[in-house]
């Protein structure tokens, strides 16, 4: 669940804001600003951020999104490599 702050906190806090996302990007949620107790706007990490885009644009491309159906429907049905398998053929230990 996000925080939520008042556009006063927010400024009084937006240092240590920083400083928490920048310390642990990927465990910190969402803050919202609020202004006269309505949502304004709201403060996210750069990562989840960039994630946020990236799945945006993958659910927008209707190629990606018929590939990501087909390969859940073959994992459902069990048509799947063993991960030593894959490793093998990509040459990763």
């Amino acid at each position: 669940m996000s925080r939520t702050l008042s556009i006063a906190e927010a400024r009084e806090q937006l240092a240590r804001l920083v400083d928490e996302f920048e310390a642990q990007p990927s465990n910190i949620e969402p803050v919202t600003i609020t202004r006269y107790g309505k949502p304004v706007l709201t403060i996210l990490s750069h990562e989840f951020y960039e994630a946020l885009m990236e799945t945006l644009e993958i659910l927008s491309d209707p190629e990606q999104m018929a590939a990501l159906r087909e390969g859940i429907e073959q994992a459902e049905r069990g048509e799947t490599i063993p991960l030593d398998v894959v490793r093998r053929e990509l040459g990763v230990q």
